[in-house]
Order: C-alpha cells, then structure tokens, then sequence
C-alpha cells in the first residue's frame, strides 16, 4: 500500500491526466468482473492486474479532480475486496480526504482512523494514511513522533522511511533526513533514485553547511551517490542532473576532496564528470523532447533544460 506517496501521478500531472483518460475503459472491465462467490474464483478477467490498475486509476482520478471516477473505483474495490479490507480502508479515506471541503470533514476522517486503530492499531495501509493526513493539516511534529512509533514497529517498511526523511528535512533536520534515506537504502540498496535523492540531499547539506571542512564533505557524498544512481540507471535525469550540480559547485569552489587528504575527486576528475553529465543530458532532453513519451516528467526536464542552459552561458562568458 503506497499511502504516502501513491505513485508518479502525485508529481507528473501528465501522466496523471493520462491515465485517467483511461477511467471508462479500465471502470468497463471492473464491471465485467463477477464479484459474487464462487463465479469470481473462475472468471478470467478477475486478475491481479486488473485491480491494481484500478487502484492507479484511483490515484490519477483523484490527482486531476475526476472525483465521480474516483468514487467509481473505490465502489468496484469495495465489492470485490469488502469493506472491512485493510487496503481498501486506506483507499476509501483517501476519497474521503481528497472530496472534503472543510476542516470540520478532514477531522471527522483523523476521527474514523482512530477508531479503527482502536479496534486493530496494526492496520498499516490505515496508519500510514492517519499519519499523512497528519501532516497534511499542518502538523508535521506530530507526524514525526507517529513516523518514529511506526518505523520502530516496522524496520523494513522502505516507505516510511523515505516519507520519515522528507518530514525531517522539510523541518531543516538534514542529518536526520539523511540517516532515514540509508535506512531506506539498507532495505532497496539497488534503488537509483533513492541514491539521487541522497545525493539531492547530501547537496543541500553541502551548500548550507557553515563549516567549509563538513561542506566539501557532504558535497562529495553527493557526488558517490549521483554516480552510484547513474551506475544503476544509465539514463536517469535526476542522476545526471544531480551529477553536473555538484560537480560544477565543487569546481566552482575549488573545494575538491584532495584538499580533505582524498584523491578521488581531483579537478580533472570533477571535470570529466561534469561533461560526461553535461553530454547525457543533452542526449536525454533531445529524445525526450523528440518523443514526448507519456513517462516523460515534464518540470525534470525543464529544470534540466535550465541547468544546460546556464552552464552553456557561463562558458561562453
């Protein structure tokens, strides 16, 4: 259950839209489906596939404002799955969150989680949404706290993790947020765009970093963690992106890691670096713009038209 961040369509507004230019077509063949025991164990259309896909649908309904669509799915999951599943508890508040039109309603919903956390507190789908929603209305401590309780019982939930890291950094607590996004790692150690996200937040720690020492530091981190994202995917933006960022910070700084006693990242090394990045991205924003495939997110590859764009114009300068 994704109950923090449901999937891209929270992000790619694109990709949300298309795919809920889907809902009659994917709501046709849910409706097809017998979900009356026992005709549902031999019908063929009843497939994993199917219910996932509408739970997506779900998502991207709910991400575009297509509620009669939303509520559609949430009733064919209901018939199939019952009211009492756990999954598609979570799935009905989410409705509920994303239709309320006051606080008075987003209350009334924090009130219906507790008390079914009262009657079973190990609903994970259902605690994880009471804890977004927490954070939703403004109370970030208060998620923090519940994140902690919640890891602690489940060490391996890679999510909780990421969405634990988000929370700290949101409230300026980068080492904490660093430290929840190697936990996640521990779980998902071949996940690329974790270790771009690392990376992301490595940066940030670098460029903010009051201590010049703690800043080359947290910058070179970064740097293994772009190279180790772009090592697992060879085409992700996000990895070039990150990449090129902080090599040119460091070259423009002059702060290179031999000057910490490491030679890794000398100023050939961090140059070659920044035109290998420099050259993918390109290749990357010429055929996704060439494409326009449906997976393309748009604001990644603006901010990476951006960044080429500048770079071009301070060499030229």
């Amino acid at each position: 259950m994704a109950a923090f961040t449901p999937n891209s369509y929270s992000s790619d507004p694109a990709a949300a839209l298309q795919k809920a230019q889907q809902a009659t077509s994917i709501l046709s063949k849910a409706s097809s489906v017998s979900t009356n025991f026992p005709a549902s164990i031999f019908s063929s259309a009843d497939s994993t596939e199917l219910w996932n896909d509408l739970e997506q649908l779900l998502y991207a309904c709910l991400r575009t404002g297509d509620d009669e669509s939303a509520f559609l799915c949430v009733e064919k999951l209901t018939e199939r799955f019952g009211a009492t599943n756990e999954r598609v508890m979570a799935l009905k508040g989410l409705y509920q969150e994303a239709v309320a039109s006051d606080m008075t309603a987003i209350k009334k919903i924090l009130e219906d989680y507790n008390k079914i956390l009262m009657e079973n507190p190990m609903n994970v789908p259902v605690l994880k949404r009471r804890i977004a929603l927490i954070r939703s209305i403004g109370r970030p401590q208060e998620a923090i706290t519940d994140l902690v309780e919640f890891v602690d019982s489940f060490p391996t939930d890679m999510e909780a993790w990421c969405e634990l890291s988000d929370l700290y950094q949101t409230q300026g607590c980068s080492s904490q947020a660093i430290f929840c996004l190697e936990e996640a790692l521990l779980i998902t150690p071949y996940a690329w765009n974790l270790h771009a996200r690392l990376g992301e937040l490595e940066y940030m720690a670098g460029v903010s970093a009051t201590d010049s020492t703690d800043g080359r530091e947290h910058l070179s981190l970064a740097v293994k963690r772009f190279s180790r994202s772009i090592e697992l995917c060879d085409d992700y933006l996000r990895g070039f992106y990150g990449l090129k960022l902080v090599a040119d910070k460091l070259l423009q700084t002059n702060a290179t890691s031999r000057a910490q006693g490491n030679p890794d990242l000398t100023p050939d090394k961090l140059q070659r670096l920044s035109q290998l990045a420099t050259s993918k991205l390109e290749a990357i924003v010429r055929d996704r713009t060439t494409r326009r495939s449906p997976g393309v997110n748009e604001s990644e590859l603006a901010a990476a038209k951006d960044l080429l764009s500048r770079s071009k114009s301070r060499s030229l300068g």
